[in-house]
This record gives C-alpha cells, structure tokens and sequence, in this order.
C-alpha cells in the first residue's frame, strides 16, 4: 500500500471538513442569529434544517446511482462546486429578503437544493477507500474521514461565529461556499487522476500482462465480467438491518448537531461564547472516537473475526453512547454536562467507520448504491430529529426529548445482534 493512498485518504478529510463546515453553518447562525435576533421560531428554524435533510434523503439513491456509473471522484467533484454554490446563495439572499417570513422561505428553498447537491459526499467517500484500501485498512480509513467531518463541525461552532462577529452573517456563508468550491478544484487536480474510473456495466475489455497486476488493485467496476443488477440489494436482509441501525444512529447524532448550541444557550443559560466552545469540544471528542474507532475495529476484527469485531465495537459505542448521554441530562453543573456529552459522542462516533466499511462490503461493485442505501436510512432518523426534539422538549423538556434519542441509539445498537456483515476479499 503506497503514500498515496493515504494522501487521497488525508484530502478526503479535508473535504469532509470543509463540506460539513458548510452545512451546518446554518445551525450556527439559527442559534445566534435568525432565531433571537431576526424573528424566524425555532420550530420554523427545524423545518430548514429538516428541508436540506428531506432533499438530501430524498437524492440519496440517485446520488448512488451516479458514483457507481461516473465514478466517486467526479461525483465528489460534483458536490463541491454544487453545494458551494448554494452556500454562497445562502448569504447573497440575505442583501434581498428582510422580512423574517421572506427569509424563512428563501432558506427553506436555498438550503433544499444544497441537501441534493450534498449527497455524494458520503457514499462517495466510503467508494473511494473500497477503490483505494486493503480490508485491513478500510475501517480506519473510514473513520479518519467521518473523524474530518466532526473536525469541520466542531471548528465551525466557534469559527462560524466569529466570522459572524466579525463581518457580516451573509459575507460568512460567502466565503465558506466559495472556500468549499476552490476546494472541490483542488480535489479535481490532486486526486482525480489516481483514481479507477468505473466502465459502463458489461463491458468486455482485454488487458496487456503488463497491465494485469494493476488490474487487480483497481476498482471491482474494472472487473470484465457483467455486473448484477445493482437494485437486487434490496433483498439483502443485511442491508435493511444496517439501515435500520444506522436510522438510530442518525436520530442521536443530528440531535447533538442541531440542538446542541440551543440547549446549552436556553436551557441551560450558558454564555454564547461558552457555548460555542462546549459545543467545538464535544464535536471534536466525537471525531476522536470515529478515529479511534476505525482503528480499533481494523484491530478487534483481525483478532475475532469480522462479524464479531464489528458487532463488539458498534454494541460498545452505541450502548455507551446511550449510558453517558443519559447521565448528561441527569448532573447539574455545565462541566459535567459537557464531560458526559463528549463521551457520548465519542463512543457513539466509534461505530461511524463500522457502518461505512460493511454498507460499501454488502454493495460489492454497487458499493455507490449500498452506501447510498444506508445513509438514506441514517437521514430519515436525522431529518425527524431535528424537528420532534423540540416539539417533544415543549412537552416533555429537554431532558426528556434527550432521553429519548439515548434510548434510540441503544435500540440501534442491540440491531447489530442480528447482523452478519459479509467478509470481503482482500485486493
């Protein structure tokens, strides 16, 4: 295994940092801004970030679709220029629209369209460590990128506020989107190239010998034989039960990413600068153990076998994820509040490099759709978060609304009894 492959891993981290700055920008500037400041409620504030979820779930098997028939790399390509573009309009609207009804609406449609533009992202990502990793490998790999994205997510807690702060809301989502499309070149020139482009399927194609040990380490798309009918992934009982987990999973994740500022600001009267810094922390501790996790699970899987290792550390992560995240909402002072979420967060994000290692196993050349199919599961648990957590916590109170995403996560986990992830061969 060359350098290389670890640089197209290291660019894939940054690409999921700078992709998940953009997107949850906007949670940062509701919390500070278009909530107490320019009039739009916090229910109406879910619905825009629940319109980027419905059209990101709603493009998600497209966008798999599109990976496996123009290959990861254009399609990752693709959504930075894509998503930038929609970023930018994200502030540029905000010159035009002053009334909180006006605004309300643009960003229902505005933050719409980036959902769709933002769904190669992840399925992409996850193809290209198929393309590009040993079995060994590809956990870790997975992790380290999902890691990247809590990386933009915590930095954007205090950078986004400060580029608030110090120019105006609409120069912030500016200049993010345009950062994200330079980067979406960047990618274009320094990783494209090296990468397997995929063939149309059947298609037959006689290689030199001097080619034929190259062909091996390419993509399974390379593969001269005609490949199955992508959509007979549907039957696979793996498939749906890894959804059905990852669909925990997403309810308990999306929470902490939407709410997690707001709770701390109005709920438990924390300052606003505090609050960003809690929130930093507590992101960055989850792409902690999506790190560590990836390498733990390469390591437990080669000593118990696949199916057990990634059963030991998805039931680990999620079951504790649950336990922390309960005793949170359950201690009194700000600091342990604090303490206890990153540690949910952290175990919690543990299993992020299992779900993408198996989703892109299952899918074999249609690894595009499978991870598609998955994340789709993830979304549908992550779009009805963000807006059931405050209609229950105006009923229930916070605490309660929290519990409730907790025990979801350890329902999430006990799935993975039931599944049997395939073991793949090693390229």
């Amino acid at each position: 295994m060359s350098g290389t492959n670890w640089r197209i891993v290291l660019l894939l981290m940054g690409y999921a940092a700078i992709g998940h700055f953009n997107r949850v920008g906007i949670s940062v500037a509701g919390d500070e801004l278009f909530i107490p400041k320019l009039g739009i409620s916090e229910p109406r504030m879910g619905w825009v970030y629940t319109a980027f979820l419905i059209v990101y779930t709603i493009g998600m098997l497209p966008a798999g679709w599109l990976i496996d028939r123009i290959g990861a790399g254009r399609a990752l390509a693709l959504f930075g220029l894509t998503m930038g573009t929609f970023v930018v309009l994200t502030g540029v609207q905000g010159w035009f629209t002053n009334s909180p009804h006006s605004l309300w609406i643009s960003l229902l449609v505005i933050r719409g369209l980036a959902g769709v533009c933002n769904a190669p992202l992840h399925p992409g990502a996850a193809h290209v460590v198929s393309d590009v990793m040993p079995v060994d490998r590809r956990a870790t790999a997975n992790g380290l990128i999902t890691a990247g994205a809590l990386i933009g997510i915590a930095c954007c807690y205090p950078a986004f506020g400060w580029l608030m702060d110090t120019l105006t809301w609409q120069w912030s989502f500016v200049a993010g989107g345009l950062a994200l499309m330079g980067y979406s070149l960047l990618w274009r020139g320094l990783a494209l190239p090296l990468l397997p482009h995929p063939r149309p399927p059947g298609t037959v194609t006689a290689l030199a010998p001097d080619r034929k040990e190259k062909s091996r380490a390419d993509d399974e798309s390379h593969s001269t034989l005609p490949a199955p009918d992508p959509w007979s992934l549907l039957r696979s009982r793996n498939l749906w039960l890894l959804t059905l987990s990852y669909a925990a999973y997403g309810y308990f994740q999306y929470l902490f990413f939407y709410w997690m500022g707001h709770y701390f600001k109005h709920e438990l009267l924390i300052p606003a600068v505090e609050a960003r810094w809690a929130s930093f922390w507590i992101s960055l501790a989850m792409g902690a153990g999506m790190a560590l996790g990836g390498r733990c699970t390469d390591i437990v899987s080669s000593r118990l076998g696949i199916i057990r290792g990634r059963r030991a550390v998805v039931l680990t992560g999620m079951g504790l994820g649950a336990v922390f995240g309960l005793i949170a909402v359950n201690v009194d002072t700000f600091l342990t509040v604090a303490i206890c979420m990153g540690i949910s967060m952290a175990a919690v994000g543990m299993c992020e490099g299992v779900f993408w290692t198996t989703a892109t196993d299952i899918g074999g050349r249609s690894r595009g759709l499978s991870g598609a199919f998955m994340n789709t599961g993830g979304n549908i648990g992550g779009l009805i978060s963000p807006v059931l957590t405050p209609l229950m916590a105006d009923s229930l109170g916070w605490p309660k609304a929290i519990a409730v995403a907790c025990v979801i996560s350890g329902i999430g986990g006990a799935v993975w009894l039931l599944i049997t992830p395939p073991v793949p061969e090693d390229k």
